[in-house]
């Protein structure tokens, strides 16, 4: 097959609150909407978190991705990818639930503890309609923790399931752990690298970071893995814009960033999709339907899912 680039949209996630962005997807409907829009744009994989319809809290119940689940299994044909990050201040066992109820083709794995801080946005945002958005945002004494034993519990509980993994790797470490759990055969290629950059408690966004990232796993590697980046904040469409210039894939979606430009919020998930395919055509590639994404990355298929 002739090289496909990947584009991965995030559609919700758990860092961005709600009065951040009227953009955000928050119901069920909503974000059920939010990823058959991305996937019409040209995203191959959709991935997922679930909020309290109420108050926009992430919400990492089985029950409460049910109905978005069900929605877009209807109508789109998209690879979905559910989150066993869910927030940092939840335990690993309330994070890998909806993957091992849902039994989805893909699934995230953080691969190390980090400093997690996003107390920065408050310089930007300062009206809130929910009492925990501004204390979820200004927390300085975060630690998202991904153990070895966290680690391998996930692997260990989605390992009957036939799901495959998006491993995130916020800086190098990442990369290593992510090695060593290829070498105790703990996970398989080809392995789906999601490499982060400009999150404080990170690597930068620096495109020495990005050089830096691809260099250590194509060592670590080889031809064993797909890599992929995402950007945080302002960093997205540039960072992708780089990778897929250097044989990568994108992940873009406002989990990751909210920005469609500078000082200009996305006014949706597809409308980043859209952006990041334009780079992506504008270097002469093609983007990866589903099921191209399917082949290049050894999934199980849609009829697999427990949805």
């Amino acid at each position: 097959m002739a090289r496909k680039v990947i584009i991965t949209c995030a559609v919700t996630g758990a860092i961005h609150t709600p009065s951040m962005s009227p953009a955000l997807p928050v119901t069920p409907e909503e974000i059920a909407d939010a990823a058959i829009s991305a996937a019409e744009a040209g995203a191959a994989i959709v991935h997922l978190h679930a909020r309290n319809p109420e108050t926009g809290q992430p919400d990492q119940s089985a029950e409460a991705f049910e109905p978005f689940l069900k929605i877009i299994k209807q109508r789109s044909d998209c690879v979905v990818n559910l989150t066993t990050g869910g927030a940092p201040y939840m335990t690993v066992e309330e994070r890998v639930k909806p993957a091992a109820t849902w039994k989805p083709e893909v699934a995230s794995l953080n691969m190390g503890s980090m400093n997690f801080g996003l107390f920065g946005m408050l310089k930007r945002f300062k009206d809130f309609r929910h009492d925990w958005e501004e204390k979820h945002l200004g927390n300085k004494d975060i630690v998202f923790r991904n153990t070895f034993q966290d680690i391998e519990y996930v692997l260990r509980t989605l390992s009957d399931a036939g799901t495959r993994f998006e491993f995130e790797c916020y800086d190098t470490a990442h990369l290593y752990n992510l090695a060593h759990f290829l070498d105790a055969g703990l996970v398989k290629p080809p392995l789906f690298v999601q490499t982060v950059f400009g999150l404080l408690g990170g690597i930068g966004a620096h495109p020495e970071d990005v050089q830096h990232m691809k260099r250590t796993a194509d060592r670590l590697f080889g031809d064993k893995y797909q890599w992929s980046v995402l950007g945080a904040g302002r960093n997205q469409l540039p960072i992708a814009a780089m990778a897929a210039a250097m044989g990568g894939n994108v992940r873009v979606g406002l989990e990751d960033s909210l920005w469609a430009g500078p000082g200009r919020l996305a006014r949706s998930n597809a409308e980043q999709v859209r952006l990041a395919r334009q780079i992506v055509e504008g270097l002469g590639l093609e983007i990866a339907t589903p099921d191209e994404a399917r082949q290049i990355l050894d999934l199980k298929g849609g009829d697999q899912v427990g949805f």
